[in-house]
């Protein structure tokens, strides 16, 4: 009797055992092989977070494609479930989108970055004595003609980006004389600032933060009137009565992450992982200056970071998504 009581406790916990670990195998397993597709838009940082999600998924046995997409035609791409994945979503440039987009059920949050942002106008601190009064943007309305160039002459000139922002509304709704003039990507902006800076010339443009400038270069960001969310919606808010955007960008914005509204049920281990992706100023400066300052591949930089943090990338994944056959890889 006591030999058949034993017998059966043994065999009843190796079925449990079975069906755990078949269970915890099935579970780490994707339900599809319908692949990932995260957004990638054209700046450095957004690249890094989204190559290194992307291994993170394919560490867990989901396929994964890359899309490029424009920081305006991804909302439409993202509400169609066209793609899936926005690992950057910048307060100060698409607050109104992200925020349609999730109230029309098209999307989903997926968790908030401990980074903060901040993009605006920014100049080298070199700049300053040209300029007294600076950062105050009175300052920089009266030294306009001090940024001028063949390109913008009389005018002051605004080096910007491809990126979706209302410099030219602020321009006109705070009367300054300056002009915009538009670089192809984030990369022409960096040489052009290399260049301003090398040859010690004055010069204004978009930045942003977290990026490697301010831990390279000595700056400030332009103060213009401080930022509210009636500066975009009622003119008779601000500096100018008749004019929307007078005034600057959030200081401390959010940094967001949003997947397509059907990922959390077809990639669900993909998107807890994603909800506990967390990166700070500091660590997407450090990934940023790898590439755009040391040179190295988006590729390189993304497997330095893996090898060097696994303990915590390792904790973003949910022990019931992890696949021990990969762990090691």
């Amino acid at each position: 009797m006591k030999s058949n009581i034993g017998t059966w406790i043994i065999y009843s916990l190796l079925v449990m055992l079975l069906w755990y670990s078949s269970g915890s195998i099935a579970s780490a397993r994707p339900k599809n092989n319908d692949p990932i597709k995260i957004v990638i838009n054209n700046w450095t940082s957004q690249a890094i977070l989204s190559k290194i999600a992307g291994r993170l998924f394919e560490k867990q046995g989901y396929l994964v494609e890359y899309v490029l997409q424009d920081t305006y035609e991804q909302w439409g791409a993202l509400h169609r479930g066209e793609v899936h994945v926005q690992v950057e979503v910048w307060e100060g440039t698409n607050a109104k989108l992200f925020s349609r987009m999730v109230q029309a059920g098209g999307g989903v949050g997926a968790g908030t970055n401990d980074a903060k942002t901040r993009e605006d106008w920014w100049y080298p601190s070199y700049v300053e004595p040209l300029c007294p009064g600076l950062p105050n943007w009175k300052a920089l309305k009266r030294c306009y003609a001090l940024f001028a160039t063949k390109e913008t002459y009389p005018y002051g000139q605004y080096l910007s980006g491809p990126w979706e922002k209302p410099d030219r509304a602020r321009i006109r709704a705070l009367e300054m004389d300056f002009k915009v003039v538009e670089v192809e990507n984030g990369e022409a902006l960096n040489k052009k600032l290399f260049e301003a800076i090398n040859n010690q010339l004055p010069i204004v443009l978009f930045n942003w933060s977290p990026n490697w400038i301010e831990a390279k270069f000595d700056g400030k960001f332009v103060e213009f009137p401080t930022y509210e969310p009636e500066c975009e919606s009622d003119p008779t808010w601000g500096v100018n009565p008749e004019l929307l955007y007078d005034c600057g960008n959030p200081k401390t914005g959010w940094l967001k992450k949003v997947v397509w509204s059907g990922m959390p049920d077809k990639w669900p281990c993909a998107f807890t992982t994603l909800k506990k992706m967390n990166f700070s100023n500091k660590g997407i400066s450090e990934l940023v200056f790898m590439v755009d300052v040391e040179k190295k591949t988006v590729v390189q930089a993304v497997a330095i970071w893996l090898k060097k943090n696994e303990l915590l990338w390792q904790s973003w994944i949910a022990q019931c998504c992890s696949k021990p056959w990969l762990k090691n890889e």
